[in-house]
């Protein structure tokens, strides 16, 4: 029986798409007679069932071999478009987190989205992003891939502007578009570009291939900067990061999904390219640049914020940054491990904001504070997702770190060095988070605000609870084999900067002693962290710009040349229309009379020009 559950695991994604398509039927004419809690019910069960079967599978499949399996699709013009699929442990429990993520947020929408009548469309493309999800960690073919980014590049500005009748809404979902889309013309360029190197899209060729390759340098390193810019999109780093910000403006609970698991679908892809990627070093040291800059520079900006969902969403750009670093210097174990701390510890964060903004109705840090004795489930909920995600032993972040820190050291100590602050920016930036809501005195905003609703609180609770037991999940897995690492100088050191970076925290935003706000000695520099390093501007006076010019240009062009040179014909046609029609007479002889004499001359022309 178990085997079966293991055989037919390519059926998961299957589950969502019929929750997802038994969603249509609530329309309009539907919901005013039922309602539309139907229709998430029906997605949270079929969400209940892929966990069900994802779980099952799982225990067949823990310290098996992998097993890959192929349905052949199409082939023609010499490419063979096959659905290549990889059944692993570790693929399978990827499956686990995503579902079982989903499945509490869908039981979160239940209480938070409990006055809105659009339940169909969002836990419609929520099981779509189950769905596409789940695919993408079974498929094991890079072109299959890219067509699945593609889908959940769709299914993020259906699900960012669900709320199409406000204008930011619709805006911050244009613009999630269109930056997602400059990441996904590159890679389709590498995806393209690959093919006639290696001959195949099969992640499992490829890395055969790369390991016995003799290519081109110069042909390689193009093709990997090309797949490597897709996954920069995906994982919002620098300069493609601004779309996780503008997709903020989306419902909380697709927020919760999107930040913990969709946004790593570009890091689960660069993890399956990494042996080819290592084929060439100017890749590598590119993609460490990347995620170095967009670690330090995303912490630097999350500080800075006074909106609570765009400083959460900046620290998760910070993480990614840390998953391009792991995968430059090959520790793909360390990639593998982040992705799993991370996704857990920032839904649990995002839930925790999320139950204060359902009833405090804003999200603007400044409004807030004193909801400890109010609120404290909530502020107990934020405090693990806080130390779940920086290096606080012993829990999931502070393994993922100490893992990927020790060969940082011998490869480069100045990325471990700078690891350690990036480490202690993030406790200081959560700690900030933390002090600014649940901290200090009552405002008018939360003078009265309570725990929300029981379905709120309860994935609330379960997810802390799992965050609390990764260390045990991870020592269960074999993960952790050695608990006395936790005494080593690295991990002392990763403890160290934790603790300083909570501790200065604490001290500046839950001091009640402390004047707030607190504002940098320099009002320059904090503009410049408030604004995103000013990104959108640059922006502007760059790329937006250069199409803006463009785009003038060729309007010109049509108006003024093609238009012009239509019109002068038309002009010319009518005038000399309107000229002829008073030389005619109705008379059939004269006007062929016309045609012969006309015909004769042509011939004479014709005739002295042959002589000569």
């Amino acid at each position: 029986m178990i085997n079966n559950w293991l055989d037919t695991i390519w059926l998961i994604p299957c589950y969502s798409l019929i929750g997802a398509m038994l969603s249509i039927a609530w329309f309009p004419a539907v919901t005013r007679k039922t309602g539309p809690r139907p229709a998430g019910y029906v997605n949270i069960f079929m969400t209940f069932c892929s966990l069900v079967h994802a779980i099952a599978a799982l225990s067949a499949a823990w310290g098996q071999p992998a097993k890959l399996v192929s349905f052949p699709w199409l082939t023609v013009g010499g490419l063979d478009f096959t659905l290549d699929l990889q059944i692993s442990d570790v693929t399978i429990g990827a499956i686990v987190l995503i579902v079982g993520i989903n499945l509490l947020a869908q039981i979160y929408s239940v209480g938070y989205m409990e006055m809105d009548w659009g339940w169909g469309r969002f836990y419609a493309l929520l099981a779509l992003f189950e769905a596409g999800l789940c695919s993408l960690v079974l498929c094991d073919s890079l072109f299959f891939s890219y067509v699945i980014l593609e889908i959940l590049t769709l299914g993020t500005y259906l699900l960012v502007g669900i709320w199409y009748n406000q204008s930011l809404v619709v805006t911050g979902a244009r613009d999630a578009f269109l930056t997602k889309r400059v990441g996904d013309l590159f890679l389709l360029v590498g995806v393209v570009g690959l093919l006639p190197l290696a001959g195949t899209w099969n992640f499992t060729e490829i890395a055969a291939w790369a390991e016995t390759t003799d290519v081109d340098p110069t042909v390689i390193t193009l093709v990997t900067l090309a797949l490597m810019v897709g996954p920069m999109g995906k994982c919002a780093q620098f300069p493609l990061h601004l779309w996780l910000d503008e997709a903020m403006e989306g419902p909380l609970p697709s927020t919760v999904l999107r930040n913990s698991v969709v946004v790593a679908t570009g890091a689960w892809v660069l993890v399956k390219l990494q042996p080819l990627l290592a084929l060439s070093p100017i890749t590598q040291q590119v993609m460490i640049a990347v995620g170095a800059a967009t670690a330090l520079g995303a912490v630097l900006i999350s500080i800075a914020q006074i909106d609570v969902k765009r400083s959460l969403s900046y620290l998760t750009s910070a993480f990614m940054g840390l998953i391009f670093i792991a995968v430059g210097v090959d520790e793909i174990h360390s990639a593998y491990l982040l992705m799993l701390s991370h996704a857990l510890a920032i839904a649990l964060l995002l839930m925790s904001v999320g139950s204060i903004i359902s009833n405090v109705v804003s999200q603007d840090l400044t409004q807030m504070g004193g909801l400890w004795s109010r609120r404290p489930i909530s502020g107990l909920c934020f405090l693990v997702g806080a130390i779940g995600l920086i290096a606080f032993p012993p829990f999931g972040g502070f393994w993922a770190m100490v893992d990927l820190i020790s060969p940082l050291w011998e490869k480069n100590p100045a990325l471990a060095e700078l690891l350690l602050l990036i480490n202690g920016l993030m406790a200081f930036s959560l700690i900030r988070v933390f002090g600014l809501i649940w901290g200090g005195k009552p405002k008018q905003m939360t003078e009265r605000s309570v725990e929300p609703l029981w379905l709120i609180v309860l994935p609330m609770t379960i997810l802390a609870g799992i965050v609390l037991h990764v260390p045990h999940l991870l020592t269960a897995w074999g993960v952790i084999t050695d608990w006395s690492v936790a005494y080593s100088s690295d991990a002392l050191l990763l403890s160290g900067s934790s603790l300083v970076g909570l501790a200065i925290g604490g001290y500046l935003y839950i001091n009640q002693q402390v004047t707030k706000p607190i504002q940098l000695p320099s009002v320059n520099l904090q503009n410049f962290f408030a604004n995103d390093f000013y990104t959108p501007k640059l922006y502007k006076l760059t790329i937006v710009g250069l199409v803006d010019v463009v785009s003038h240009a060729l309007s010109w062009f049509d108006r003024f040349f093609v238009d012009g040179v239509g019109n002068l014909f038309g002009l010319a046609t009518l005038f000399s229309g309107q000229n002829l029609r008073y030389s005619t007479f109705g008379q059939f002889q004269l006007y062929a009379l016309t045609i012969m004499v006309g015909i004769g001359i042509l011939l004479l022309l014709l005739f002295n020009r042959v002589a000569i």
